[in-house]
């Protein structure tokens, strides 16, 4: 345990954003399952349009690394572009 003040207090707010962290990252990959769990192309349309939102706002915050944002997007556009050609 910290002795120093400054070192407790950046043991609390690690432990805070620790735990917002771990939520928004929660909420991150329950969207893009959505999207890969759509069955038609209205849902597939709005489960992406929401996850994108998600994981544009992850890699703005640095929750996630921008790549890996534009990865999980072209990647989910694919699955929603195989959904409308059916």
């Amino acid at each position: 345990m910290p002795r120093i003040e400054s070192a407790k207090k950046a043991m609390r707010q690690g432990r805070t954003r620790h735990v917002r962290n771990r939520a928004q990252r929660s909420a991150l990959r329950t969207a893009v399952k959505g999207v890969r769990a759509a069955t038609t192309a209205e849902q597939a349309d709005a489960a992406y349009r929401a996850a994108a939102r998600l994981l544009d706002r992850a890699a703005r915050k640095h929750l996630i690394h921008p790549n890996n944002a534009a990865r999980h997007k072209s990647r989910l556009a694919a699955v929603v572009r195989k959904l409308v050609k059916r």
